[in-house]
């Protein structure tokens, strides 16, 4: 496995955050543009940005301003989607869902799953949405968001 820092742009040119990018490499060397399309992509799922800038967003190569290299001490807005906040929203979401059902006891488990499986499946709309609402792909967005979640 092969890890870069890559920066998201705005459309603007200005770097809004860096992240640490991890590819398996499998016999070739991975070029930038994976690194770049994962960064977007997480960039996406993070909600970096409102979901109409998405479009707007670019990628290149960590660019170090000598020394180690090191993520931009950027600050990400607070709408985006970090663990945490991936969390509180489950939580309060399973809440709500846990008092229509008239509050039954002995079930969280259940009522979370829901509630994150809800909050995963609206984030792979956007994202089809993003790409054109490509025709027979909507398990591949599933999925992805599945698996980014897992990591």
């Amino acid at each position: 496995m092969a890890e870069r820092l890559i920066d998201v742009l705005d459309g603007s040119g200005v770097v809004i955050h860096t992240y640490p990018i991890t590819l398996e490499q499998s016999g070739d060397e991975v070029n930038d543009a994976a690194y770049e399309a994962k960064a977007l992509e997480a960039a996406a799922h993070g909600r970096l940005v409102s979901d109409a800038e998405l479009g707007s967003l670019s990628a290149r190569k960590h660019v170090s301003r000598g020394g180690q290299m090191a993520p931009y001490g950027d600050d990400v807005a607070g709408s985006s989607e970090t663990k945490a906040a991936l969390e509180q929203t489950v939580r309060e979401r399973a809440y709500f869902l846990w008092e229509q059902d008239g509050c039954p006891a002995g079930r969280a488990n259940e009522y979370w799953q829901r509630a994150l499986e809800q909050h995963l499946r609206e984030r792979a709309h956007v994202l089809w949405e993003q790409e054109g609402r490509p025709d027979g792909r909507a398990d591949e967005y599933w999925n992805r968001v599945r698996h980014f979640e897992a990591l």
